[in-house]
């Protein structure tokens, strides 16, 4: 009797639980120098194949998306639940966070000597974090939305500037008529189906990309790097497990006939590969697909929510910088008020906007909040340790907050499948 195959989110986690094992027996031996040489440029090519789909995919499937919505009203009602439904999860994110922080006082109750030691060496790190931005203005978003030169915001990776050139010229488009734009569609169709059979081919080889990256990050850190910050981490953890089960959990009640099950199984794939990668942009041709095949949403939808969600939707970043600036503010023996807390809900808010979705991102934005609120950016080098592993969770939030809106959306317009393909 033939052995059934392994579905592609079983090879997936068996590769991270197995790239986890090898990374802390490398660790443990200081094989650190040879994993860095031969087993984690394996993950790298990975993380850069799938990026490498990422333009021309956001681009080609926003165009086609957009252009068959049909009447441009109909687009306009879909990109206001959209936008509506990622500014409102947000918020209750940074929400979130700033409650926990506050409840539990992660930063509080620290010996002195262990304090002063972080803080030590958070000066020797400072370095390492990028200097902050000024908070960005809701009108330089707006402006920073518009290329001056859409082929440099190309060559530049400007997801938002993309995402802006790709949805004007799909209503363009589709406002010329079918005769003449029938043909620049038609080929941008077959743009984005050839990206979609790259994502396939790419995903075959996604158990042995994994493999190298959980491996990578072990072997660098071990596992005891979780215990030196351990409460500020499971503050971090809690929260974002609170934002995905309880806050999308009744937004796809709410809103949608996707049960919890059946979401949380076809979302997986993505999930997992977010883990391991970081980066929600990364993870966007997995998450178009999950969202397609196992949840059931029409394609032209997912083609406009989830390259618009990958840019503008960081709900676990946002999380994590509300808990990330009341810690550090705690561990300084500042006390924030209630103005300097919603300072933190908008600025956050704000600066997630235009954060990359790849890994680390979050550490630049971090420093925007902490700017607008006073707290020593020095602060930053003492949560660097842990940071790679929490953007990894945090990742898996903002990836499984894109397909949440994508299932809402598309369920407001009755336009989800009752059964996933192939079914």
């Amino acid at each position: 009797m033939a052995m059934p195959k392994l579905q592609l989110h079983t090879k997936i986690l068996l590769a991270m639980v197995v790239g986890a094992a090898f990374g802390l027996l490398a660790n443990r031996l200081a094989w650190g120098t040879f994993v860095a040489t031969y087993i984690e440029p394996l993950g790298t090519a990975f993380v850069r194949l799938i990026g490498m789909v990422i333009v021309p995919l956001v681009f080609a499937s926003l165009l086609v998306g957009t252009t068959s919505l049909g009447d441009i009203r109909s687009l306009g009602r879909i990109g206001a639940k959209t936008i509506g439904f990622y500014l409102c999860t947000t918020t209750v994110a940074i929400s979130v966070g700033l409650l926990l922080a506050n409840l539990v006082q992660p930063g509080s109750g620290l010996a002195e000597n262990a304090k002063s030691r972080l803080i030590e060496g958070a000066a020797q790190q400072g370095g390492a974090a990028e200097s902050p931005r000024e908070s960005p203005s809701i009108k330089d978003v707006l402006l920073n939305i518009i290329p001056t030169n859409p082929i440099r915001a190309f060559a530049e990776g400007q997801m938002l500037q993309i995402i802006f050139f790709s949805l004007l010229t799909g209503v363009c488009l589709t406002l010329i008529g079918a005769e003449r734009g029938g043909p620049a569609i038609r080929f941008f169709e077959a743009v984005n189906d050839a990206m979609v059979m790259m994502v396939h081919l790419i995903m075959k080889v996604a158990p042995f990309g994994v493999f190298a990256l959980i491996a990578a990050v072990v072997a660098d850190f071990g596992l005891h790097i979780l215990l030196v910050l351990a409460k500020y981490s499971a503050v971090v953890v809690a929260g974002l497990l609170m934002h995905m089960l309880l806050v999308y959990s009744l937004a796809l009640k709410l809103f949608s006939k996707v049960g919890m099950g059946r979401f949380f199984r076809g979302i997986r794939p993505a999930q997992l590969i977010a883990f391991s990668s970081a980066s929600s942009s990364a993870t966007l041709p997995v998450t178009i697909e999950c969202a397609v095949e196992n949840l059931g949403v029409p394609r032209h939808i997912c083609s406009f929510t989830l390259p618009l969600g990958a840019t503008v939707n960081m709900d676990g970043t946002s999380l994590y910088q509300g808990v990330a600036a009341v810690f550090l503010a705690q561990l300084y023996g500042m006390d924030l008020s209630l103005a300097q807390q919603l300072t933190i809900v908008l600025t956050a808010t704000l600066a997630s906007i235009g954060a990359a979705g790849t890994p680390g991102a979050g550490i630049v934005t971090l420093a925007i909040v902490l700017g607008s609120i006073g707290v020593p950016l020095e602060g930053i080098g003492i949560i660097l340790g842990v940071d790679r592993i929490l953007d990894m969770c945090r990742t898996v939030v903002n990836v499984t907050g894109d397909a949440v809106c994508a299932v809402v959306v598309a369920s407001t317009e009755n336009q989800v499948r009752c059964t996933p393909a192939g079914e």
